[in-house]
């Protein structure tokens, strides 16, 4: 009865460690994923739902840490179970991690100014936009050389941007390039020749205000745009992306 006790193996004991890292790796990617997805179910506001995915993003570098030091210490010369949920979890939040960092470096390349316009020195105005619930607390005005001596190094082709037709000519093509990107159009005044309208992002629902400007220049038109994030410091370089798609589609090339 002694030899069969003494040949009673002794209890595995799975890592704490590893147990830890799975479950903050499992928060970390239902925020991660989750956040994103009630917001465009309209069940959480964007603002907080980007902050919910920032927080998977800080919880997901904390399973990567734990589940990395979790898979030294259930190496098979410990003998402690739970190698499997050490990995899971490094793994899981490598993802989450990757991910968010790609976004953060694109966002280093770029300026961190959320107003950008073809013409800092006398950039469009907004009018109708200004006027929305959502603005009217806001300052809708351009920030000045503050913005502008980092537009001009951070996006140098970003220029007015002419065209042979006409002023009206030319407005009623913005105006189709406008409708076909999607972007709601709030106002649009040929007899002043602008256009304003908001474009929501994919994911987190961001809404970003524009307005065209379209002026007489000799013969032709000239085209100024601006385009002003509503939230946030940084905008990642969607606002200059924005211009440089209408730009693209009136069939401008980029400026020199």
């Amino acid at each position: 009865m002694l030899r069969a006790a003494a040949k009673q193996e002794v209890p595995v004991h799975t890592s704490r460690l590893s147990q830890f890292a799975i479950v903050v790796a499992s928060v970390a990617a239902a925020l991660f994923a989750g956040a994103p997805l009630l917001i465009k179910l309209g069940t959480l506001e964007s603002f907080v739902g980007f902050r919910l995915y920032l927080l998977g993003g800080a919880l997901g570098l904390l399973a990567l840490l734990f589940g990395l030091i979790a898979l030294y210490t259930t190496r098979p010369a410990t003998g402690r179970a739970g190698r499997g949920l050490a990995l899971g979890g490094a793994l899981i939040g490598a993802v989450v991690v990757g991910v968010i960092a790609m976004g953060a470096l694109r966002s280093g390349a770029v300026p961190p100014i959320n107003d950008i316009t073809t013409d800092p020195a006398d950039p469009p105005h907004f009018s109708a936009l200004a006027r929305e619930e959502a603005n009217t607390r806001r300052d809708m005005s351009y920030p000045g050389e503050a913005f502008a001596s980092q537009q001009r190094a951070g996006y140098p082709d970003l220029a007015p941007i002419p065209l042979t037709e006409p002023p009206d000519a030319a407005f009623a093509a913005v105006k189709k390039a406008v409708e076909g990107f999607g972007w709601k159009v709030v106002a649009a005044d040929a007899s002043t020749g602008t256009i304003e309208a908001t474009d929501t992002s994919h994911i987190f629902r961001f809404v970003d205000d524009i307005v065209v400007r379209i002026r007489p220049d000799g013969s032709g038109s000239r085209v100024d745009m601006r385009s002003k994030s509503r939230v946030g410091r940084g905008d990642l370089g969607a606002n200059a992306e924005r211009i440089r798609r209408l730009r693209d589609a009136l069939g401008v090339a980029p400026a020199a």
